[in-house]
């Protein structure tokens, strides 16, 4: 058997036919180098109880523990049976629960003194914790010889706890690895010798050894370590040559020209740039300067002013002779943008009409929803080059666009565009267009690392001058209803003041919400009283709008924006809105970016517990837009001691995005964040932690573009080669490609 395919054998083959089912289907886990990559989450000692005090509920759970006591208890009339086993460990005591024909063997086997290690489902029944019908091995034997057998095998053995499933526990999938495991020995070394000898690194087949079947614990330190590197190594060389290959490809260099566009527009400003907005756009601009595609991450707090450093990369190419593209994710933001740049450039953006400036280039918007003769208009403009600026949704992306001279490429919200269509945009530029991609959600730098790797990353960490201070706080609606009628007394002054309020619901609440609910709980089972409070639908903006306006905000000009809204519609509350003709403001999300009107000063959040950390920071960064200060209230039923109030008070705690950032990352699995931004591919993060390994990934960057500097095409490597065929698999490699 070659080194390659020992790794790639089905897991059929070793394991037998339903074991390999429940594998593939529950755990994704389909050869053997699936099966040797699914590492121990922890480990229990031989001689050590786990704690039962510390259990989490409603979780699969893997126990060791001693019988404390076994009784069969009679219940229905004589007719039914069930056995309850008590376990001790010293900290505390837990429950287990055998029902009917399920009795006979526990209660033969499970007597006080003996010691097992159990799985199921930690449960609370009468106020305490159990587990209902659990699988169990034991860990001693009855008669001495076998007993001394048993402390033999187990005395001083780091046990491996898998992460489990119902069908498949903890040990059976131990059984399994031990069939596997010496195809170890064929792993292929995807760390060059130099690297790995240099860091002290064991190799890679005695890092899945240790791994799996540690003796001490510094067998698993040691292998971790190793796996990390891997990890983080492989990934870092398929980014690092996804950048020296972008430096391959040939470009238009936009080069200043003096007296053009940017400088007219740049003179027509109010304000001067703060540092930070300067340093960014000398970045941006000696990337445009180049033979080779700007490949580009603008991140910045929220309100940093990254629209303004895009508008002028955007002039800077039009002033080249190049043509520019905005693409955002709803039409809501394309129009806002659209509008708010068109505002900001003035007569600059009238070029070709009557009062329009001689340097002025044409500002087109270009949707879905549009009418046919603008929407001609528009691609008209395109492909003549009249249009300099084009800002738009996916619209842009059809196959009937065509542009005279594609130079940049600016993304808005980069993580609800798929990377196909950013690929689509790029490739209608007669040569790769410059790109530049602006988040508004700021990135912890090791997640910028990691997930856009082949991406140069721009920070924007400086809030401009005249921005206004917010103050953020947490609302309990349900344990003091009088907080939330003070909320509303809130939004009354700030009106009464000449300000205005947005009011922000999870749901719409029309026909397609409810029709979408009741599919949802066709076929569930009836909840009890308790759980129905707790899975009552989100608040809905269609409700909350008409209570506000007949209660609390009665006589204030209350108006509604959701998503579902035909586009003029959207346009015309939006303009209202920013021209001080509605007081109040009852949306959904949609408001999340791009928004700007300086004179709203508050912001209701109603279920705020329903939304991320990220998408709160992004929504509380509407107000304090002006000279007045900003509130934010965050209304929540949530219990005080619940996961999501600790959420809430974070971000009522702190301005700072990239501290709230690392929070959201901290309380979420890695591989949603990864997985989003790696166009939906399972993580093949396993020992790496993106957020606590911030020296090995920054390290292991170092080590990736030396390597690829030395050799493009790992062609003295190759078994970091096969690695990376292996680890990043097509569609991974092709999302990379598509950058």
């Amino acid at each position: 058997m070659d080194r390659v395919s020992a790794f790639d054998e089905p897991l059929k083959k070793l394991l037998g036919g339903a074991t390999a089912k429940v594998m593939a289907e529950h755990l994704d886990l389909h050869t053997v180098g699936d099966l040797l990559h699914h590492y121990p989450r922890r480990y229990e000692e031989r001689g050590r109880l786990t704690t039962l005090t510390e259990l989490p509920l409603d979780e699969h759970v893997t126990v060791v523990a001693q019988v404390a006591d076994a009784r069969v208890m009679m219940f229905n009339n004589g007719r039914g049976k069930r056995l309850e086993v008590t376990l001790t460990d010293g900290s505390g005591r837990l429950q287990l629960v055998f029902f009917g024909h399920g009795v006979h063997k526990p209660h033969k086997e499970l007597l006080p003194g003996r010691r097992a290690m159990f799985a199921g489902k930690a449960s609370l029944f009468n106020h305490k914790m159990q587990l209902a019908h659990p699988t169990y091995q034991l860990l001693d034997a009855n008669d001495e010889d076998e007993a001394t057998e048993a402390v033999d095998a187990f005395a001083g053995q780091l046990l491996p706890i898998y992460p489990a499933c119902k069908q498949l526990d903890s040990w059976r999938i131990a059984k399994a690895v031990d069939t596997v495991l010496p195809s170890a020995q064929e792993a292929v070394d995807p760390l060059p010798p130099a690297l790995r000898d240099g860091r002290g690194l064991v190799p890679l087949p005695e890092a899945l050894l240790r791994i799996h079947r540690p003796h001490t614990k510094a067998d698993i330190a040691a292998a971790r370590d190793r796996l990390r590197w891997d990890e983080a190594f492989v990934l870092q060389v398929a980014l690092a040559r996804r950048r020296y290959a972008d430096t391959q490809l040939p470009a238009v260099a936009r080069r200043p020209v003096a007296g053009g566009l940017l400088d007219a527009f740049d003179a027509t400003l109010p304000f001067t740039l703060t540092e930070g907005q300067q340093k960014v756009t000398g970045e941006i601009f000696d990337a445009l300067a180049t033979e080779h595609p700007m490949h580009r991450l603008l991140q910045g707090e929220v309100g940093s002013g990254k629209t303004l450093v895009a508008l002028r990369a955007m002039l800077r190419t039009v002033d080249a002779g190049g043509q520019a593209a905005m693409l955002a994710p709803t039409e809501v933001l394309a129009q806002q943008h659209h509008r708010s740049i068109t505002e900001m450039m003035g007569e600059l953006a009238e070029g070709g009409l009557l009062g329009g400036s001689d340097l002025g280039t044409k500002v087109v918007l270009l949707t879905g929803s549009m009418g046919t003769a603008a929407r001609r208009q528009a691609l008209l403009d395109l492909v003549t080059g009249e249009a300099g600026i084009v800002i738009g949704t996916h619209a842009l992306i059809e196959d009937k666009v065509r542009f005279h001279d594609l130079g940049l490429v600016v993304v808005d919200e980069q993580h609800r565009f798929g990377v196909e269509q950013r690929d689509a945009l790029r490739s209608k530029g007669k040569q790769p267009p410059h790109l530049l991609v602006m988040t508004a959600t700021p990135i912890p730098r090791t997640v910028a690392m990691t997930v856009f790797g082949d991406l140069e990353t721009s920070v924007l960490d400086q809030l401009p001058a005249g921005r206004s201070p917010i103050a953020s706080h947490v609302v309990p609606a349900k344990d003091k209803p009088h907080f939330l009628s003070r909320a509303w007394e809130r939004v009354r002054e700030e009106v009464e003041n000449g300000h205005q309020a947005y009011v922000v619901c999870p749901r719409i609440g029309d026909d397609a919400d409810e029709a979408a609910e009741k599919k949802g709980k066709a076929g569930k089972k009836k909840a009890a009283p308790e759980e129905d409070a707790e899975k009552r639908p989100p608040l809905a903006v269609l409700d909350i709008a008409d209570q506000l306006a007949k209660g609390p905000l009665a006589g204030l000009r209350v108006e509604v924006l959701h998503g579902r809204m035909p586009p003029d519609d959207k346009d015309d509350v939006m303009r209202r809105f920013a021209d001080g003709r509605a007081d109040v403001l009852v949306a959904t999300t949609v408001i999340e970016v791009g928004v700007n009107v300086p004179n709203a000063t508050a912001m209701v959040i109603m279920d705020a517990d329903r939304f991320g950390v990220s998408q709160l920071h992004q929504l509380r960064g509407r107000v304090g837009r002006g000279s007045a200060p900003g509130l934010c209230l965050l209304v929540s039923e949530a219990h005080e001691a619940s996961p999501a109030r600790a959420r809430l008070s974070a971000v009522a705690a702190t301005l700072d995005g990239f501290e709230l950032s690392r929070i959201d990352l901290e309380q979420r699995r890695e591989g949603d964040v990864l997985g989003q931004a790696q166009s939906g591919v399972r993580s093949s993060l396993r020992v790496l932690s993106v957020i606590d390994d911030e020296e090995v990934i920054a390290a292991a960057r170092e080590e990736a573009v030396r390597v690829v500097a030395d050799d493009p095409g790992l062609e003295r490597l190759p078994e970091l080669r096969t690695a990376l065929d292996a680890l990043l698999d097509k569609e991974r490699e092709e999302y990379l490609d598509k950058g």
